[in-house]
This record gives structure tokens, C-alpha cells and sequence, in this order.
């Protein structure tokens, strides 16, 4: 889990939840160059700002099998309705503990192309609304993460075709792993390792059901671990943990955005 930011520090959290925190010790201008440097397949405005995601109809949540991204450069309010309703969340300009900027995952648009759907970040439950996506770039991926609890794996899709899966370690009951859609929020390197392993991305969930006693953050990540037999079993404070091999693929393919859907 990512962890509580203090002055000039950034913390990250132990297993995902970016799990169980532990201070990095890292100046916090230092961590963002760090993501930021780390960040792969940040091309923007794949489509002009304001417009429309099928020009020939009704604007839709992916083009094909490529799913929406936004970058979002101030926080936004996010809606009940398209343009209307109460306000039920808030879209932040950046990460919950780094103050990464923004990338959005948007499932589906209104029909005038004007709102996007998405699903409100760091929040305990599971709710969804609509931003404005007038001046936002966009760009698209057609990777996603998919996590089976009961098969404690995950599967990485490019489009329909399934890329890779591999094993998986899970929250431990009362904090299992918070079922939901969620996007890459951060890319955190850590070279010399630890109860991380050597590289963490944060997603846009907490947890809202943190072990008695714990001392770190509450912010959902996947990385990896010191403990390689805890792999493919329920063993974390709710993150997933994955092996060094598995890290490395997913550095490859998962950017800021990224959707990640935890199944039960």
C-alpha cells in the first residue's frame, strides 16, 4: 500500500495495498522524477480534445478493443449524470501519496460525446460517474490486468488475446483484496528491493479494511515481494503480489491508465 506522504518524503505501502507502507526515504521531487522517468506509452491526443470517440454514431466507451484513456491536469468534480446531478466523488490531478499526474481510465462516453464514465478513485465502495472531458487529451491502450482472487492470479489481455497469467498472492480474510475496476495511478521503482521487491504500481483503490495495528498507507498497488512463497496464496494486507519475472513483464506493458478489474 502507498503510504501517508510526510514533508519531502514520500511513503510507499507495504504489500499493494501499494500494500503494507514503509517509508522509502526518498525526496518527494526526487520519487516523481523517479515515476515519471519510469512511465512508458505516455503519447497523447490520439484523439483532439473535445472530440468524438466514433464519429460515424454514438460515442463509446472503446474504440474496437482499445480502452480511453484522459489525462487530467486539475482535479475534477465527478457527477451522477452527464453534466448534471449531485457530485460523488472527486477526479484528482494526481496520485493519492506521489502526485503522479493524472491518467484516467473512462469505461464508456454520453452520447454527445461531451462526458465520460469512470469509476470514482480511492474510495472504499464501489461507485461510478461522469466527468467533463472537454480539454482533455486523450489516448488510448488495449492492455488491461484482470485478477481472479479465487485463482489468486492475474491474467494481462492486449485486446481479446491474453498476453500472459501468472500467480498471484491476495489479501488475507477480513482484508481480502477489494473487488473492482481500478487504472495504474503510479510506476514506482525500487532498485535494491525489499518488502516490495523492486518495482510497485499503484492503482486507484484502498483499503478500507486494514489489518489491526497497521502503520502505513491504505492505497491498492500490485508489486512484488521478499517473500516468494507467499505467491498464490492469501497472504497480503490486500495487494497483489507478484514474483520478479512477472514484475518485469508488466513493466514492459502497463502505463499510467492501465484498467485493472479485481474478480472475485
Amino acid at each position: 500500500m502507498i503510504a501517508h506522504r510526510r514533508p519531502l518524503v514520500a511513503v510507499i505501502a507495504g504489500a499493494l495495498i501499494v500494500a503494507g507502507a514503509i517509508a522509502t526515504g526518498m525526496p518527494a521531487r526526487r520519487a516523481n522524477a523517479a515515476l515519471l522517468s519510469a512511465t512508458v506509452g505516455t503519447t497523447r491526443a490520439v484523439v483532439p480534445a473535445g472530440g468524438s470517440e466514433n464519429a460515424g454514431g454514438a460515442p463509446r466507451e472503446r474504440d474496437g478493443l482499445r480502452h480511453l484513456l484522459v489525462h487530467v491536469e486539475r482535479a475534477m468534480a465527478i457527477t451522477a449524470r452527464p453534466g448534471a446531478g449531485r457530485t460523488i466523488g472527486t477526479m484528482p490531478a494526481g496520485s493519492r501519496y506521489y502526485g503522479i499526474p493524472t491518467v484516467a481510465w473512462v469505461r464508456d462516453v454520453s452520447r454527445d460525446g461531451r462526458y465520460g464514465l469512470v469509476d470514482v478513485p480511492y474510495v472504499g465502495y464501489r461507485a461510478t460517474g461522469w466527468i467533463r472531458l472537454r480539454g482533455l487529451d486523450r489516448s488510448h491502450t488495449r492492455v488491461s490486468v484482470e485478477a481472479d482472487l479465487s485463482e489468486h492470479s492475474i491474467t494481462v489481455r492486449r485486446g481479446d488475446d491474453v498476453l500472459f497469467r501468472a500467480a498471484a498472492a491476495t489479501g488475507t480474510p477480513p482484508s481480502s483484496t477489494p473487488t473492482g475496476r481500478y487504472f495504474v495511478t503510479d510506476r514506482v521503482p525500487f532498485p535494491n528491493g525489499g518488502i516490495l521487491g523492486t518495482f510497485a504500481f499503484g492503482i486507484s483503490g484502498i483499503q478500507p479494511n486494514l489489518p489491526p495495528g497497521w502503520g502505513g498507507g491504505d492505497q491498492l498497488a500490485i508489486h512484488g515481494t521478499n517473500d516468494a512463497s507467499s505467491i498464490g496464496r492469501s497472504a497480503s494486507a490486500g495487494c497483489l503480489r507478484v514474483s520478479e519475472g512477472t514484475l518485469a513483464r508488466l513493466r514492459r506493458v502497463l502505463r499510467l491508465g492501465t484498467p485493472v478489474v479485481i474478480h472475485p
